[in-house]
């Protein structure tokens, strides 16, 4: 133990070393300002003038919401010939992407219409809204991300909202605050009388750019109606004296301290009544009080009364049962509670709920629920289809800065191709694979399919995306895999593969053999891909020698010239006339696949391509031509194969010159593809095993 004493800052003052002034730290990072401003308070006349500055602080629960999402922006792009929206919002721009969502633009596009309908007072925002979709679909995802979003929002300048408390005598003839418990808007404390003409002032001040008017919708809670009416009393009905009762606060929304976020949950019946939304009697207070009518011996405290201003969320919003749901019928469309033993209580929230599918269809097929169906808009979140996107859920789970071993090139992007084919509908045309499918969504090109074959994919598959592999199978694999060997410095697809296909013994949300024996088949069809990838990475690792591909490409280039004009080309060696090397030219073209039929037609095309470039002024490369480039590479992998002696890799059989070699080659896959040594060992020796197993074939 340090002799050294510690500095009250921070620092060591008998240590030989200068230690961080942490406290130093602190005052130079904390922000004084910021936090006076969110504890403002003033009088209601100063409130009143802020709304004449600036009447966005008097928008509804469903106009913040949506003016959230769109403060962040959007961007537009076209896919399938359509025009989508993506708001940066579902990016997660508060918590560093962990709530990121991915792969479901067109539903995000569906559900900010309907919050903005809503905003526009349209009629949704007299609706539930209901995201739907199976386990795993990130509907908690989009709950969760909203009510963060608001908390954020309501801490900037432009979210800013304020509630008010009465000046009142407390106990011991002490003077002290009484909140008002729904945290309401200060203006709803304006007689009806004065209301008109106050909104009409305020409504006639704003910019011809404002997208709201101002409105005040319904009566105060019944305590603030209550002790309205004791003052009014005091103060002979004038409310310039009353307004001096009250003091206005800034109004910050936080789920943890239950302002103005409100979630609940289905428990077990009896533990469980419908005072958990509405608030119930406060016994102590009963007796000081002597009634329970009296609104100030109630707790106004349920989760409706606590998301007044926000937003509740109904988590397995139909797995409650039918009296809380019951509840939700005057909430929604009328926008009022009812507390026991007291009037309709006017409520402003985003009503959000949640649900999968076994309870949306029993939801659909009880003829007594009919009500609550027609005060819902249905959000669908499927599964992701797009196998790119479901990727990004992986790397934003497991990335460097989250998991101590490497994870090599593929072994996320194939685990995503995998729970993506898992969710397709097999397709009806013969000529298209699942494979094939999968990459057309993902906006791959498929010889023979276009855009328009895309959207009728997508129409005649109803189902698509609603069952599946979710991506929390996904996950707990990857997880399983990354600590089944504490020593494990790299994690491959097979190991991957092997994790994923053993977990479905056990699956508990799979209900029958053929199933499971449909998945593992599927993976079987992703380790195929895999194969194709690695074998093509390795083959340009291989014949990565720039040089040498360039010396190919003028040899293939100055023969192809020869033989389209007819000419002879010249030996460099002998300096002899020669005709066109047939025999070089047509063991490029055969690399990807020209026959002898067709042969011409390619010259004559890459010819002419050449010509054209020419003609411009450009000089033509190798790899402006993609078939070409491949065909070279192929070529030139070809031809280098067997100085390396791939065989020699499995069978550790490399001499000193053919390790050299094999070196340069894993160099070149650790510095242009992802891999650490271990996995471009690993790789290197897969393939090799491959292509040992295809020679071994072409022997016999």
């Amino acid at each position: 133990m340090s002799n050294a004493t510690r500095d009250p800052s921070g620092g060591a003052a008998g240590g030989s070393e200068p230690r961080p002034q942490l406290m130093n730290l602190v005052a130079e990072h904390q922000n004084i300002q910021r936090f006076q401003d969110l504890q403002w308070r003033g009088s209601f006349a100063e409130y009143m003038a802020l709304v004449a500055d600036d009447p966005t602080i008097c928008r509804n629960a469903y106009q913040r919401l949506y003016d959230l999402i769109m403060s962040f922006g959007s961007e537009t792009y076209t896919e399938y010939n359509k025009s989508i929206t993506r708001y940066k919002f579902f990016d997660d721009p508060f918590d560093d992407g962990k709530d990121a969502v991915f792969g479901i633009d067109v539903q995000l596009m569906k559900l900010v219409r309907v919050l903005r309908a809503a905003a526009l007072n349209y009629g949704p925002e007299k609706r539930i809204i209901l995201l739907h979709g199976p386990v795993g679909s990130a509907k908690s995802t989009v709950a969760r991300l909203l009510k963060k979003g608001l908390e954020w929002y309501s801490r900037q300048p432009e979210g800013r909202l304020y509630t008010y408390a009465w000046k009142v005598t407390g106990e011991g003839g002490e003077p002290t605050e009484q909140m008002s418990p729904m945290h309401e808007d200060p203006i709803r404390l304006l007689p009806d009388e004065v209301r008109g003409p106050v909104l009409a002032a305020i409504n006639e001040s704003r910019g011809a750019g404002a997208p709201y008017p101002v409105r005040i919708e319904g009566d105060l809670n019944p305590v603030c109606r209550f002790l309205y009416r004791e003052v009014m009393r005091e103060v002979d009905g004038d409310f310039l004296q009353l307004q001096e009762r009250i003091v206005v606060k800034r109004l910050v929304l936080s789920e943890k301290d239950r302002m103005g976020i409100g979630t609940f949950q289905p428990k077990d019946e009896k533990n469980q009544d419908s005072t958990e939304l509405t608030g119930d009697v406060n016994y102590r207070l009963l007796a000081e009080y002597g009634s329970d009518s009296d609104p100030r011996a109630f707790n106004f405290d349920g989760e409706f009364n606590v998301a007044n201003r926000g937003i509740i969320e109904f988590v397995e919003m139909l797995k409650l049962d039918v009296a809380f749901l019951y509840d939700l019928l005057g909430a929604s469309q009328e926008h009022r509670i009812k507390p026991k033993k007291f009037a309709q209580t006017h409520i402003d929230e985003v009503i959000l709920g949640h649900t999968n599918e076994p309870e949306f269809r029993r939801l659909q097929s009880n003829e007594y629920m009919e009500a609550l169906r027609d005060r819902t808009i249905k959000i669908d979140v499927p599964y992701i289809t797009k196998a790119s996107q479901e990727t990004r859920i992986y790397v934003k789970d497991f990335n460097s800065r989250s998991v101590n071993a490497h994870i090599a090139p593929h072994t996320l992007e194939m685990a995503a191709l995998w729970a993506v084919l898992t969710r397709l509908e097999e397709p009806t045309n013969a000529k298209l694979a699942l494979l094939q499918k999968a990459k057309l969504y993902d906006g791959k090109a498929v010889p023979g399919f276009t855009e328009d074959h895309i959207k009728e994919l997508r129409k005649t598959a109803k189902r698509e995306g609603l069952t599946g592999i979710s991506p929390r199978y996904v996950q707990d694999k990857i997880s399983n895999a990354l600590v089944r060997d504490p020593d494990m410095r790299s994690l491959n697809p097979f190991m991957l593969f092997n994790e994923l296909e053993s977990g479905l013994d056990h699956h508990g949300l799979i209900n029958n053999d053929d199933e499971r024996e449909r998945y593992k088949q599927l993976l079987s069809v992703v380790k195929g891909e895999y194969d194709d990838i690695v074998k093509n990475e390795v083959q340009k690792a291989i014949s990565a020698d720039e040089g040498a591909m360039g010396r190919l490409a003028d040899n293939y280039i100055d023969n192809l010239r020869a033989y389209v004009l007819g000419e002879t080309v010249k030996n460099p060696f002998t300096g002899a006339s020669e005709s066109p090397n047939e025999r070089l030219m047509r063991s490029v073209e055969e690399k990807i696949g020209i026959d002898d039929a067709r042969k011409d037609d390619f010259r004559s095309e890459l010819m002419n391509y050449i010509a054209g470039l020419s003609l411009r002024g450009t000089s033509f490369d190798y790899t402006m031509n993609e078939r070409l480039h491949r065909a070279l590479e192929l070529k030139l992998f070809e031809d280098s194969k067997d100085s390396i002696k791939l065989t020699a890799i499995v069978t550790n059989t490399a001499d000193a010159e053919t390790q050299a070699k094999i070196d340069i080659v894993k160099q070149r896959l650790i510095e242009r593809y992802g891999y650490d040594d271990q996995s471009a060992t690993d790789v290197l020796r897969y393939v090799a095993s491959i292509f040992a197993r295809g020679d071994a074939k072409e022997s016999k």
